[in-house]
């Protein structure tokens, strides 16, 4: 089992342990503000399912049918997410609204808030290790997915500070106002995923900075050549294809071409990791005199 699989998988037992939480603790109190937070968790859990299934997909070798990989199975799975957090912010909206029609008080408020605060801190461990992995495994189905449980993390604590300002100062109308303010929260961390994803699905080119560093390796490694031009890159999940024409003088053979093509490619493969590189080698008249120049 790979290591994204496994945080994948861990993604969905602590979803489970801490939707558990959160209900208990709405169970405990009667907050409307806790439940839009126990939904919210609902979401992370199926979230949590759809990336388990989709960083799956993804491990898939290329075949056939997808000889470019199965790579934006991740992307999928993160759009998807979206649209889920969008659909949670919306039911969160509706219960927010009854609520404030007829507020009520709160029963056993503070045993409900420290089980709620248990498992916001649960939440919180298992986000940053979701997000340190997933960056470092380059995974948007991971990262995407520690986005969301930032953004739960973050309504939590909201939430648990203005159940408390309800409490003390008996204002029942706190409850049902927290829980909007939690559903706008969430809406504004579901459009975050899902553009993030689409641009992947668009076959966005790569950052600036890590483009300028491609440029560079091409620049540097291409001795022997004349020069590199219509550079194209993309990323698909934790892989990125990058490829351009190298343009060689007449008198290079063809072995020497090649050597040439080897040592940018291992020197895109170190600078870039997961890179897929090809070159389309040209004769000199194909230059295009405003490419990348051969140091």
């Amino acid at each position: 089992m790979s290591q994204t699989v496994k945080l994948a998988v861990g993604s969905l037992l602590v979803g489970l342990l801490v939707l558990g939480l959160k209900t208990l603790a709405w169970w405990m109190t009667g907050s409307v503000a806790l439940l839009s937070d126990a939904m919210e968790s609902t979401v992370n859990v199926v979230a949590a399912m759809v990336a388990l299934i989709a960083v799956r997909v993804a491990a898939i070798p290329a075949d056939a049918n997808h000889p470019y990989g199965h790579h934006k199975a991740e992307f999928l799975s993160a759009v998807l997410e979206g649209v889920m957090i969008v659909i949670a912010a919306l039911l969160i909206l509706r219960e927010a609204s009854l609520a404030f029609l007829d507020p009520k008080p709160l029963i056993a408020p503070f045993d409900g808030l420290v089980v709620n605060a248990v498992a916001t801190a649960v939440n919180g461990i298992w986000c940053w290790v979701l997000l340190s992995g997933g960056r470092r495994l380059l995974s948007p189905a991971l990262v995407a997915d520690g986005r969301h449980l930032l953004a739960d993390v973050v309504s939590s604590v909201g939430v648990t500070l203005g159940v408390l300002a309800a409490i003390l100062t008996g204002w029942h109308w706190l409850d049902p106002a927290l829980a909007a303010l939690v559903a706008v929260n969430v809406l504004w961390s579901g459009w975050k995923v899902m553009s993030a994803s689409v641009s992947g699905l668009m076959d966005e080119s790569l950052p600036d900075e890590t483009l300028a560093r491609v440029r560079e390796v091409i620049s540097t490694e291409a001795v022997g050549a004349v020069e590199a031009h219509d550079l194209r890159t993309r990323h698909a999940g934790r892989v990125t294809f990058i490829d351009f024409h190298l343009v060689v003088t007449g008198a290079t053979t063809v072995a020497a071409a090649h050597d040439i093509c080897d040592r940018i490619e291992a020197a895109l493969h170190a600078a870039v990791p997961h890179s897929r590189v090809s070159i389309h080698v040209e004769p000199e008249h194909k230059a295009k005199h405003n490419g990348i120049v051969v140091l």
